[in-house]
């Protein structure tokens, strides 16, 4: 969910065995159509056969009860309209035994890099942004974005209350990312 351009999805692809088959699914065209031209650069057909693209809100999918293994969001619940929502509709799509993957930006927790993230996130990312790209809203939203997203103990709250079981999390890169898992008991 949240593909993006397809980084994520097309590393689990290389990795996964022969028959595994991957959903690439995101709410913007724009990026769809970014992962489209990267699914359709790969070698063979095989891959592409592998690969299906689809359109669609995290909140609100066309996948029928039960229909993936495994479900996986990286770098984009914190951009969705309603994260309960997505994360009871992930919940519904997973079969019972179904495993719910989410790598999401969070906040520093080391002492002394909590206040340099603050400061880079605040003054170095939009201004790159305005270099880059001519435009610092996007940063500043990405900033912001982060900021508001709960704190790695809520959101596995979030995650039980959503219905998952065995909720873990483990904070990566002194907690500037934190990886949730749970079950689809």
């Amino acid at each position: 969910m949240a593909c993006g351009s397809g980084d994520i999805a097309l590393r689990c692809l290389s990795r996964a065995p022969e028959g595994v088959a991957i959903t690439l699914c995101d709410s913007n065209q724009d990026m769809l159509r970014q992962a489209r031209k990267r699914v359709d650069a790969l070698p063979g057909d095989v891959a592409r056969k592998r690969l299906r693209l689809l359109c669609a809100e995290a909140e609100n999918t066309p996948f029928g009860a039960g229909a993936f293994d495994a479900y996986a969001i990286a770098f984009g619940i914190r951009n969705v309209t309603c994260i309960p929502t997505a994360l009871r509709e992930a919940k519904r799509v997973l079969r019972p035994g179904g495993r719910f993957f989410c790598l999401e930006f969070s906040q520093a927790h080391l002492p002394g890099l909590e206040q340099a993230y603050a400061a880079y996130g605040s003054r170095v990312i939009p201004a790159l942004g305005r270099v880059v790209v001519g435009d610092d809203a996007p940063y500043r939203y990405l900033v912001e974005s982060i900021r508001r997203f709960p704190a790695p103990r809520r959101f596995a709250d979030m995650m039980r209350e959503a219905g998952f079981s065995r909720v873990a999390w483990e904070r990566l890169g002194g907690g500037i990312v934190a990886l949730h898992r749970g079950w689809r008991l």
